[in-house]
């Protein structure tokens, strides 16, 4: 039923991408000669496009790294192909599949999101386009768009499908959540059920007072002030912090093209020092935040600490040019005022126009972010969002309005960026595994008779289920 109703919505993308259809046909056609007695190898590699990069053993499962062949832009395949990297944690063609998003790089390395843990199942994970190795060569940056990306998902999902015939999952966390939220915007009939984590929704991105509200109240009045007069004191000793940042800058050989000086990007390094703060840390933490009397050393080592003042060098950006032309171009980009810094700020906020090469064209399209949050408001089925209290990109959330069904916005509390199903509260925790092993169709009998005997299908495996938050250098989600 989920699907025929969907059908008609996703008609018109399907006809933008009619050109691209042979080939999933064909992946089809290769998939469907080989047989369920096939080394699953062997049927993977049979997909016109598809390619092995590598193998990685790994109990209980088969881990491959593999090479897909995706349109440079889906709208008009004959401007050429690019090979995207894709991973396939492969456990049984009769479970559940999860498709990952992380929004980024892919990991080589074998991992399990939450969701995936949860339905015992398979999981693939695609590399988001521009992110090398990638990127088309030559990169038309023209055709980095969330809708692009979507279509690289779709045909992945597509080709994959008939191997995998059983029910399907998008997730992804953070800018990987916006992606499975995206993804199930524009081909709403492939996916059975959407977990999007701490997936920020910029609807408008001029208005960012939402953000200035969170830091008037996230945590605790003691931990705000000292947060504040730590990033207010860095400011201050704005010229022996800066002389330190450039030694350090010339031993590691770092320079400044993108950003234009060393100043503007020692003070967007000092302006992300709170957001990462509460991004990554816990409220607990603020214990050792030092007092804005510590010395220049420890002001300048705990700047450096939480975010990082490598992180606007070009040699920092470089491998994010990707989500900054993105973020000013459809994502937006947060801002907020800090008033306890009063004018000891030069630059405020910087726009990610400052973080992308200039020899690369950028124009913002206002119109997606309204589009993607009325579909989810409207058009949301079998979708579950999971966010933290304490996590500054939390303060724009998904919401749901009353054309959404089966559909949820949970809050862990006190959690960070990192926050899952598994911090939620007891009875939301076993509610959201619940929805999520019924849309997987694994849910137990018991647990379709009482909703909170709910649990993961699999035990936790303390290196493939280890989600590991990464610290990441500058303001991105």
């Amino acid at each position: 039923m989920r699907k025929a109703l969907r059908w008609l919505l996703s008609l018109v993308l399907v006809i933008g991408t009619v050109a691209t259809a042979g080939a999933a046909t064909a992946a089809d056609r290769g998939a469907g000669q080989e047989t369920a007695t096939t080394d699953i190898k062997d049927r993977i590699l049979a997909i016109p496009g598809m390619s092995l990069i590598q193998e990685k053993p790994y109990d209980g499962y088969r881990y491959f790294v593999l090479s897909y062949t995706q349109p440079v832009d889906h709208r008009h395949p004959a401007k050429g192909t690019f090979q995207q990297r894709v991973t396939l944690l492969h456990k049984d063609t009769s479970r559940p599949t999860v498709f990952f998003t992380g929004g980024y790089i892919v990991s080589t390395s074998p991992s399990r999101s939450e969701p995936t843990r949860i339905v015992d199942g398979n999981q693939v994970s695609m590399e988001y386009r521009f992110f090398t190795p990638s990127r088309p060569q030559p990169a038309d940056w023209s055709t980095l768009d969330i809708w692009q990306a979507a279509s690289d998902q779709h045909r992945i999902f597509t080709a994959l499908k008939r191997i995998y015939a059983g029910k399907w999952l998008a997730t992804g966390a953070s800018k990987g959540g916006m992606t499975a939220t995206y993804f199930e915007r524009f081909y709403p009939g492939d996916m059975d059920g959407v977990v999007a984590y701490v997936a920020p929704n910029d609807v408008l991105n001029r208005e960012d007072s939402a953000y200035d509200r969170f830091f008037e109240r996230v945590g605790t009045k003691e931990c705000r002030d000292k947060l504040n007069a730590v990033q207010r004191e860095a400011l201050i000793r704005r010229e022996p912090l800066e002389k330190t940042y450039k030694e350090q800058a010339d031993a590691d050989g770092a320079t400044f093209d993108t950003v234009g000086t060393l100043d503007k990007a020692y003070e967007a390094v000092v302006l992300d020092f709170v957001w990462a703060f509460w991004q990554y840390s816990r409220l607990a933490d603020c214990a050792s935040i030092p007092p804005a009397t510590a010395s220049d050393q420890e002001i300048y080592r705990t700047i450096d600490a939480i975010s990082g003042f490598s992180a606007y060098t070009d040699q920092g950006l470089e491998a994010y040019t990707p989500y900054y032309y993105q973020a000013g171009t459809e994502l937006g980009s947060p801002d907020i005022k800090q008033p306890h810094l009063g004018k000891l700020s030069r630059y405020g906020y910087q726009p990610p126009r400052n973080f992308v090469p200039r020899d690369i064209p950028m124009r913002f399209n206002p119109l997606e972010m309204p589009d993607v949050d009325s579909w989810v408001r409207h058009h949301a089925n079998q979708m579950l969002f999971v966010y933290g209290e304490n996590d500054p990109w939390g303060a724009e959330p998904f919401r749901l309005g009353l054309g959404a069904r089966d559909s949820y916005v949970y809050v862990a509390p006190g959690a960070n960026h990192g926050a899952d199903v598994a911090a939620l509260s007891p009875e939301q925790s076993a509610k959201a595994t619940a929805r999520i092993l019924d849309w997987a169709g694994v849910a137990p009998a018991a647990v379709r008779r009482d909703e909170a005997k709910a649990e993961p299908l699999a035990p936790f495996d303390s290196r493939l289920d280890k989600r590991s938050l990464g610290r990441e250098q500058a303001l991105r989600p």
